[in-house]
């Protein structure tokens, strides 16, 4: 393969100013790259999640359609939340100025975002989970006795308050182990542990050591699993939420059934190109 140029961002997501939120890597293509390469390309850059996007035909000026792809350092994954809103914000600011929404198609489904002034909202599919046992892992990488455990595509931990949430030291190498014990079907999934928050409706962090990524710093796809938890728990709808990494992160999240509506805003960090 010749030499290509790609044009590529940096965009920090959930947060008003750069070196907060989540960083995601957003790389335009015109078409697909081997899968290596892709895979060599977020290795590189050793974010969370470099994101993938090629234009599909039929996009219009008000409604722009992309295939999209995520890649963490390690593997493809099947819902990435943060580096779908970096994307549309890349769109929205330097290619498809004039719409007002864009529609990814991934490989889980479609997926949609749209502008309303600063705020971007994604449109995701909801992942309720259901109450499972307690697994030996949980207690032994995370030091956690007094907790219930939820499972979807994700696992979710419910503790007592915020202050168990801060305070998580994982043991990485035993959390792995969380896989097999769950019966997960492959390396694909976050493990979040949440509480109901003091200055927010409820707070969480998230980690993926499977996927290459010890602690995501604010993850979309785990309010994918949050938002109809507590919004059964809470009884409302409208939820708010931070992520409590060193990042930090904060976003709005409303439960609409099927689907997941997640707000939040984002910056652009970076903006170069990658000769690969």
């Amino acid at each position: 393969m010749s030499n290509i140029t790609l044009n590529y961002y940096v965009v920090d997501v959930f947060t008003d100013k750069v070196f907060g939120g989540n960083p995601a890597g957003v790389c335009l293509l015109d078409d697909w790259l081997p899968d290596e390469t892709l895979q060599n390309i977020a290795m590189e850059n050793n974010l969370s999640e470099t994101a993938y996007l090629v234009k599909k035909d039929g996009s219009g000026s008000q409604v722009a359609c992309y295939d999209l792809r995520w890649f963490t350092p390690t593997i493809e994954i099947d819902l990435c939340g943060h580096a779908t809103m970096g994307s549309a914000y890349v769109l929205f600011t330097f290619i498809e100025k004039e719409a007002h929404r864009i529609e990814f198609h991934t490989l889980s489904g479609m997926l949609a975002v749209e502008k309303d002034s600063d705020m971007l909202w994604m449109d995701l599919p909801s992942r309720p989970a259901d109450p499972v046992q307690k697994y030996d892992s949980i207690n032994k990488s995370l030091g956690l006795e007094d907790y219930e455990v939820y499972k979807s595509a994700d696992i979710l931990i419910i503790v007592d308050n915020e202050e168990i949430v801060k305070s998580l030291r994982p043991d990485f190498h035993i959390l792995k182990e969380l896989k097999d014990e769950a019966d997960m079907p492959g390396d694909n999934f976050v493990i979040i542990v949440s509480a109901q928050g003091s200055d927010c409706d409820f707070v969480s962090r998230v980690f993926a050591p499977n996927c290459g990524v010890d602690e995501d710093p604010v993850t979309g796809r785990a309010h994918c699993v949050l938002t109809p938890y507590w919004s059964k728990i809470l009884a409302r709808t409208s939820l708010t939420a931070q992520q409590l990494s060193t990042r930090g992160g904060q976003l709005w999240c409303e439960d609409a059934g099927s689907r997941v509506k997640i707000g939040g805003t984002a910056v652009l960090y970076l903006q170069g190109q990658i000769n690969v």
